[in-house]
């Protein structure tokens, strides 16, 4: 069978999840970042870059980790010979990308309802899910350089249209180690640039505390406290001088308006009722397309920061996303 559909242009097509320029320095600032500490520690082992994946592991091990790095799915079976032909090629192109990319392998044959969602009308064949996005590569064997072709592209655009800049591959970790075992290096300190933002805080400042925050992260982007600080700096930025009533009337009036939930949802978690405002932008990513959905979707994760990742509402609140995009 030969190869088709070898092509980027659906991924080009994507919406952005972040604006192009945003995503580009978000991607360098993450380079500098690795580099500062070394590249290598606490990273995932090369054997971890490839994964079996079946139905009951599709959501965490595909849906939620293309959020961080573009998984590239390879549909075989233990019958299918081109399989067998392609299948060892892409795992050693994927190991060779260190990171910036992951192969899930799924057995047709053990995994029918995949098959079914992705449309897989003959193996092999190949997708790739990008920010919980899935999108057709190519169907059939295919020769290396073609292979990598694609998966620069499909690399590159991730990069660039979505901010995600893969993970850090360690080849002396443990295959399934953790990345959270290792220990992180802080760069800093930056006492005084925090301190400065929450007496900006403090003064009702937003705009100098989101500025001070974004000043920690320029040379820090992992900094914790300042993620946090900026996320909450620019909820309470934007709903500064909104007019509550208004903001609700027209959230009622227009369910399907982006703009309109969007702001009462962050009425809503600066009111503390938190699943209240996750729940308004599922349903309204379930409601849009296009750029509308893509900004609902951009302000839910803005608003995921400003909770917590461990907090169990925003693990929920992933869960039901990730369903709601698929």
């Amino acid at each position: 069978m030969q190869p088709r559909n070898m092509s980027m242009s659906g991924v080009v097509d994507l919406a952005a999840v972040k604006a192009a320029q945003e995503a580009k320095e978000k991607a360098e600032q993450a380079r500098a970042a690795a580099a500062r500490e070394g590249g290598g520690s606490g990273g995932v082992s090369p054997a971890d870059l490839v994964i079996d994946v079946d139905e009951a592991g599709f959501e965490r091990d595909v849906l939620q980790r293309s959020t961080e790095v573009p998984v590239v799915i390879d549909f075989w079976a233990e019958w299918c010979e081109p399989c067998k032909q392609l299948s060892p090629v892409l795992e050693q192109l994927v190991v060779e990308y260190n990171g910036r990319l992951l192969l899930a392998k799924i057995d047709v044959d053990a995994n029918q309802m995949l098959m079914q969602q992705f449309g897989v009308q003959g193996i092999p064949a190949v997708f790739a899910v990008v920010a919980g996005q899935a999108l057709p590569l190519f169907q059939g064997a295919a020769g290396k350089e073609q292979i990598q072709q694609t998966l620069d592209q499909l690399v590159q655009v991730a990069e660039q249209r979505f901010g995600l800049t893969g993970i850090t591959v360690d080849p002396d970790a443990r295959p399934g180690a953790a990345q959270a075992d290792a220990p992180v290096t802080p760069v800093g300190p930056y006492d005084a640039l925090l301190e400065a933002a929450v007496q900006a805080l403090d003064a009702g400042d937003f705009g100098g505390a989101v500025q001070a925050y974004k000043n920690v992260l320029s040379d820090d982007p992992g900094n914790s406290e300042a993620k946090l600080g900026l996320a909450q700096a620019e909820l309470l930025q934007r709903v500064q001088g909104l007019d509550p009533q208004q903001v609700r009337k027209e959230a009622a009036e227009k369910p399907a308006d982006a703009p309109a939930q969007i702001a009462a949802a962050d009425l809503d978690l600066v009111g503390g009722h938190v699943d209240d405002a996750f729940g308004r932008l599922i349903d309204t990513v379930r409601r849009t397309f296009g750029d509308e959905r893509d900004a609902v979707r951009v302000r839910l994760l803005e608003l995921f920061e400003v909770v917590g990742a461990d907090d169990p509402r925003v693990i929920a609140a992933r869960r039901a996303l990730a369903r709601a995009l698929f």
